[in-house]
């Protein structure tokens, strides 16, 4: 009798234990554009979650805008930090639902894959910056995947990893539980990080939220992420959905509002968006008259896929951390010795 592998084992331990409703990793094994052979160690999803973890575009997020731009302090949130926070909570929700833990946590590294430096803002630059070019970072998310890593070779993810990074925003809706575990959680992430970051920044106290939405979530971060996570696990055990409780989700979107109108649009958390955007803009424009100075590598390839310019120069900016991209402008646009 041949000894299985420990992927196998694995594989068998998903069989038993995991919900109807939730994804096996011996069921994807020829979900990737590229057929590879299985690995002995790893499940399919495993193996994508390692593949995200270790390209380059996940480490440019540590340097890249949450809510706070470039912020002064070491404990405000980046990009890296909520994909982290992300992570945590849609596996532990996971894991409470019987759903495949791997499936969910390569899905929350891999969503903000795309974003741009200086966060939204910078997603807003790029998709007007030209008529007819659009931009999204779930999109470039996408592309980065399965185009850009890897020098062109993609990540070779699979199709339900791939699905849930898409469709990770409340307009999308992915086809997999896991998928729409992570996209509730995004949403729980960031509401309650940016009140901490906000309450640190002192834009808001703690007694600044609405006292209802207090007494129904909870009176701190630790108090309202035990509420929200607790509620989706109870109201979604047993079923083929991912569902909150009426009131709870109510509460939840009222308190997303709130951090709408006091800290997103707050002239302290936002002030610096103006220039921001413009920054962004100018060096789009910058490079699309002097596509020479593009990496050769990304622009070779951008014309091997037959592509207009204005893709490989939006690939090179979203690409940029917010401090590399400052740096190439004041390169491109400040005297030297304005500089000093």
């Amino acid at each position: 009798m041949n000894e299985i592998s420990i992927r196998e084992q694995i594989e068998n331990c998903e069989d038993r234990y995991l919900s109807e409703f939730a994804v096996r990793s011996k069921d994807c094994h020829d979900s990737r554009d590229v057929w590879e052979e299985p690995c002995d160690m790893r499940t399919e999803f495993q193996r994508d979650r390692d593949r995200i973890l270790h390209c380059k575009s996940f480490r440019r997020l540590k340097h890249k805008t949450q809510v706070f731009l470039a912020p002064a302090g070491d404990h405000y949130r980046t990009r890296l930090t909520h994909t982290l926070e992300v992570s945590q909570i849609a596996r532990s929700i996971s894991k409470a639902l019987f759903l495949n833990e791997d499936l969910t946590e390569a899905i929350a590294l891999g969503h903000d894959l795309g974003h741009t430096p200086f966060g939204h803002a910078g997603e807003r630059a790029l998709d007007g910056v030209r008529d007819g070019l659009h931009f999204s970072h779930c999109e470039h998310s996408i592309r980065i995947v399965e185009l850009l890593e890897k020098d062109g070779q993609g990540l070779n993810l699979t199709k339900e990893v791939r699905d849930g990074i898409l469709n990770h925003r409340s307009s999308g809706m992915p086809a997999t539980l896991e998928g729409k575990v992570v996209r509730l959680s995004d949403k729980i992430a960031y509401i309650n990080h940016d009140i901490d970051d906000a309450i640190r920044a002192g834009i808001l106290t703690e007694s600044d939220i609405p006292l209802k939405l207090s007494k129904t979530l909870g009176n701190s971060t630790k108090e309202r992420l035990n509420t929200l996570i607790h509620d989706v696990v109870i109201n979604s055990t047993g079923k083929n959905a991912i569902e909150m409780s009426a009131d709870i989700k109510m509460a939840m979107n009222e308190l997303r509002q709130f951090l709408f109108e006091n800290v997103y649009s707050n002239p302290i958390a936002k002030g610096e968006e103006t220039k921001a955007i413009e920054m962004v803009k100018q060096l789009f424009n910058y490079y699309m008259e002097h596509d020479e100075l593009l990496p050769k590598d990304a622009y070779i390839r951008a014309a091997a896929r037959k592509e207009p310019k204005e893709y490989a120069v939006c690939d090179y900016i979203a690409a940029m951390s917010d401090q590399y991209s400052v740096e190439k402008y004041k390169e491109l646009f400040i005297p030297n010795f304005w500089n000093f």
